[in-house]
């Protein structure tokens, strides 16, 4: 288990050099504070020693005093300045994202202009041994331009039967739509995930893992892993990490029934399960777009007719219930919920009460270190505010912003995720 935030510090300060007891509690100022802003920004969250250090960031963060107001904002400005410093990505053209040339990346869409309406993350098919983003933004570039979205079309970093879910692809493309928010004036709102084939795989899996950055997914031929109790058997679910989590995110899903290369049996599994998953919880909202006479093929109309029907898909970064099933221990915020060492396969139904200021969260496994972020989205700062999980009260009192959270969640230039106050989950 990883060590809190907030106890690490001492540890820290054990295994060196002794220092007077007001010294260690003296909270950071000028300077030093914003080398720690730079230290906490450059420091890769997703692994395990970029987290580490942004640990060690935040406890001396931690000794910062609450915030007002007007500290917020100037905080906030600072932190963008910071964002606007990073990794920017080549406006076009056929580019490597890594020293070693690798991470090939495919830029085109509507890449002309300033200000695109959105982002889309175009990933290709493939599978053991194939996979080009070649094809991918040839296929998929003119339709993008025409909704006026930039695209980027990843490679896959080892051609693999699941691709895009192998251990450092799916941090490449979190990477890539980090750094392309900083290249153009993407509104954050307008990221999407389309594909086809394999692509089709990324964009369901990923936009599970990841749907709190996406207002849509539009998966083409290509579906979700179904569990079988033996191959070729009947499919009995669907792989964790996906339905659930995709609660709040517009699904637009193309198959094709007499495909010889990925059947349409699970993808109608998929479908069914969003549609008991709304019995559930509410929202899911899909299209199931099903022809007989396509094969693997693209939809009719071709992907233009597909993307158009994501097109006006806007994400809602505070949605007032949040379902997720996290399945990465790298990814710790999930819309205004965040969890330090997610439990794989926890299922999490979140949900904010306004009229009574306070947040009711079930969940099937211990929350230990999940916390309620906050700002005045959220709930309302002015009064007290109460969480209650499995039916207990967990807290209930007043919070103050800081910037501590305000750091913490800043680990991506996605302004909209950005909370000032935490509340514990546990």
């Amino acid at each position: 288990m990883r060590t809190p935030i907030r106890t690490l510090l001492p540890g820290l300060l054990a295994a060196g050099l002794a220092v007077p007891a007001a010294a260690q509690d003296r909270p950071p100022t000028g300077k030093k504070l914003d080398d720690l802003l730079e230290r906490f920004l450059a420091a890769d969250g997703k692994t395990d020693a970029g987290f580490a250090e942004q640990q060690q960031v935040l406890a001396e963060v931690a000794k910062v005093p609450a915030l007002a107001a007007r500290d917020v904002d100037k905080w906030k400005k600072k932190i963008e300045k910071l964002w606007r410093k990073g990794r920017k990505l080549e406006k076009s053209g056929d580019n490597w994202f890594f020293e070693n040339k690798t991470g090939r990346y495919i830029v085109g869409g509507k890449n002309e202009t300033k200000k695109p309406k959105g982002l889309a993350i175009n990933m290709h098919g493939g599978g053991v041994g194939s996979g080009d983003a070649g094809p991918a933004a040839s296929a998929y570039g003119p339709a993008l331009s025409g909704i006026g979205y930039v695209m980027i079309a990843p490679e896959v970093l080892e051609r693999t039967e699941c691709g895009w879910t192998d251990s450092g692809t799916e941090e490449f493309v979190l990477d890539l739509i980090d750094c392309a928010l900083r290249t153009w004036q993407i509104d954050p709102d307008h990221v999407v995930l389309v594909g086809h084939s394999m692509g089709g795989y990324g964009s369901w899996t990923l936009g599970g893992h990841h749907a709190d950055r996406l207002a849509a997914i539009a998966p083409s031929a290509g579906a979700p892993t179904p569990i079988q109790r033996a191959p070729g058997g009947p499919i009995i679910d669907i792989i964790e990490g996906v339905v659930p989590s995709l609660r709040n995110v517009y699904i637009s899903c193309y198959q094709s029934t007499d495909d010889p290369q990925v059947p349409p049996e699970p993808n109608q599994y998929a479908i069914r399960a969003l549609i008991e998953a709304h019995k559930k919880w509410g929202g899911y909202e899909h299209e199931y777009w099903e022809v007989s006479d396509r094969g693997h093929g693209a939809p009719p109309g071709g992907h233009e007719a597909h993307v158009e029907k994501i097109v006006d898909k806007v994400r809602n970064p505070i949605p007032e219930r949040v379902v997720w099933q996290p399945v990465l221990p790298w990814k710790r915020q999930f819309y205004w919920l965040y969890w330090d060492a997610p439990v794989a396969n926890a299922v999490v139904v979140a949900d904010l009460d306004r009229a009574n200021n306070s947040v009711k969260i079930e969940c099937d496994k211990p929350t230990a270190g999940m916390s309620v972020l906050l700002d005045e989205r959220v709930l309302d700062l002015g009064k007290e505010i109460v969480v209650t999980v499995n039916g207990t009260e967990t807290f209930r009192g007043m919070v103050e912003p800081n910037l501590q959270t305000l750091l913490l969640t800043s680990d991506h230039p996605d302004p909209k995720l950005q909370f000032v106050a935490t509340a514990k989950a546990h």
